[in-house]
């Protein structure tokens, strides 16, 4: 598959792109390309395109990379809205927190005390009697 995307170029710290038609399987960081469409320098925002050439390809069925597209749609060579490049980050799945007892105000507590002194101790609840008479499982034989 053929895509439109960016060569890098130049020195370290001082990056320049070509911006070209290639095999999606070739590296981006050299390899052989089909043709030059243009260039973006991102530290003087250069950029030129040809045009012509890049409509030709989108035609025949070239995809542009999401970059790419970015400066297509800026240069209004094409039109249509920007594409979110940046890669969002991942959610980290948030564990329950406990949740503490909200803290009553002294006054609160002093009434609420005679109040539960005032309750009658309850029984604990008793357990069900089981029936005496547990019958074995019949086993049918056909």
């Amino acid at each position: 598959m053929l895509v439109i995307r960016f060569l890098r170029t130049g020195k370290k710290n001082q990056p320049f792109f070509r911006i070209v038609v290639t095999d999606k399987k070739n590296p981006p960081r050299g390899g052989r390309f089909l043709e030059v469409v243009g260039f973006f320098n991102p530290l003087t925002k250069e950029k030129k395109l040809k045009g012509e050439r890049i409509k030709y390809w989108l035609s025949v069925g070239v995809q542009p990379s999401n970059t790419v597209h970015n400066l297509l749609v800026e240069e209004k060579i094409i039109k249509g809205k920007k594409i979110d490049v940046h890669k969002k980050p991942k959610k980290k799945e948030k564990k329950p927190k406990k949740e503490k007892p909200k803290e009553k105000p002294k006054e609160k507590l002093k009434e609420e005390k005679p109040k539960e002194e005032e309750k009658p101790k309850e029984e604990p609840p008793k357990e069900p009697e089981k029936e005496k008479s547990e019958k074995p499982p019949q086993v049918l034989d056909k």
